[in-house]
């Protein structure tokens, strides 16, 4: 009944009259600001953080991901990961923690405010992070690379950024890990020689993205050096991306959108708009401007094209921030709107294969579009 209670909540607010960008837009989750670009309101900010409320703490079912070097780590999922045990996976639980975060920063008046306090607290304690880097220091060196990387430096910047006690105070508790994770990143880069392109977890350009954000807000020069290095190494003479490849059908992210996204955070303006041009040809992106259909939001894979639809969008309005040409600028913008407005009417459904994770890719989204 509860699942049910959600779709038809979904049904009211998002399919509402007037969602089309150019039409009076009257969607209470969602506010179009004058240049077209959409944002949250508390409504929507409240819904999506009972999403995450009702799974950050919930142990099972759990995709646990690990090489067992003994029987010694055959133990509960709580035991192993007494943070981030929740939301099936571990990164999934990583950023919606992000999400919590980022939404009580925003939204300090939620109706969930305290009870989002209470469960951040309880999970982001010195103990348990402890046992977080305990696991993270025993565990292969590929484990949750970029991905899970990623996302647990998107925290450590949404937390680092908070000027609030408790906030402060989780981030402290984080900042061995983060460290660690940061120590692996710069380990990892030098030998990586080719990056991986695929469209989900492993994507280097995504993975060094999010890791540039973190390094940018703490002004840690060292790891940003060694990610510009690096993505130079690995896109800097890249051209004519076959964007119309794209997607496979399990993808979550772009690979030629997360690429440009990358290039324009780590070069100069002029210098990204010369890139931009060799990079992608006018009919490729266009090809990657409309949303892919989603055939079964029952299955784990094909799912994963729901949160395509929202990366497409956050990659959509970071390039638009650095195009100099303004109707190619307006063309972004109106490409992102058209993939939430499909998408986010079908991210909370009775389906736990997407409703665990694709609220924080639709946050996240609708966060990095303003100039």
């Amino acid at each position: 009944m509860k699942s049910l209670k959600i779709i038809s909540i979904v049904s009211l607010f998002f399919l509402s009259p007037g969602i089309v960008l150019g039409q009076q837009f009257t969607n209470p989750f969602l506010q179009a600001q004058e240049d077209g670009t959409l944002v949250l309101t508390q409504k929507g900010a409240s819904f999506f953080a009972r999403m995450a409320l009702d799974c950050m703490q919930r142990e099972y079912p759990n995709k646990l991901n690990q090489v067992l070097p003994d029987s010694s780590m055959l133990k509960e999922p709580r035991a192993l990961h007494p943070a981030f045990y929740g939301c099936f996976d571990w990164h999934s639980s990583v950023h919606g923690h992000w999400m919590l975060t980022r939404l009580l920063k925003q939204f300090p008046n939620l109706p969930e405010a305290e009870e989002i306090r209470r469960k951040l607290g309880e999970n982001l304690t010195k103990e348990n992070l402890e046992g977080e880097l305990a696991y993270f220091r025993q565990s292969s060196k590929s484990w949750e690379r970029m991905y899970g990387w990623a996302w647990l430096l998107k925290l450590g910047q949404e937390l680092q950024s908070w000027e609030d006690a408790e906030g402060q105070q989780w981030y402290a508790n984080m900042l061995p890990l983060i460290e660690a994770i940061r120590e692996r990143y710069l380990n990892f880069l030098p030998v990586q020689s080719i990056p991986v392109r695929t469209g989900v977890h492993p994507n280097t350009a995504f993975g060094m993205s999010f890791a540039w954000d973190y390094a940018e807000a703490t002004a840690d020069e060292e790891f940003m050096s060694a990610i510009r290095r690096r993505a130079m190494v690995y896109y800097g003479e890249d051209t004519n991306c076959p964007a119309s490849w794209e997607p496979s059908g399990e993808d979550f992210l772009s690979p030629c959108l997360e690429e440009a996204n990358l290039m324009a955070k780590v070069l100069p303006a002029a210098a990204f708009e010369a890139w931009f041009d060799r990079f992608i040809k006018s009919d490729e992106l266009e090809s990657v401007l409309h949303p892919v259909a989603v055939s079964d939001r029952s299955d784990p894979k094909i799912v994963h094209l729901d949160g395509l639809s929202l990366s497409r969008a956050w990659c959509l309005y970071g390039l638009r921030l650095k195009v100099k040409d303004a109707a190619l600028s307006d063309r972004l913008v109106k490409a992102a709107a058209e993939h939430l407005n499909y998408t986010l009417p079908n991210i909370a459904t009775e389906h736990y294969e997407g409703s665990h994770w694709l609220a924080s890719f639709a946050v996240y989204a609708l966060s990095v579009n303003k100039k």
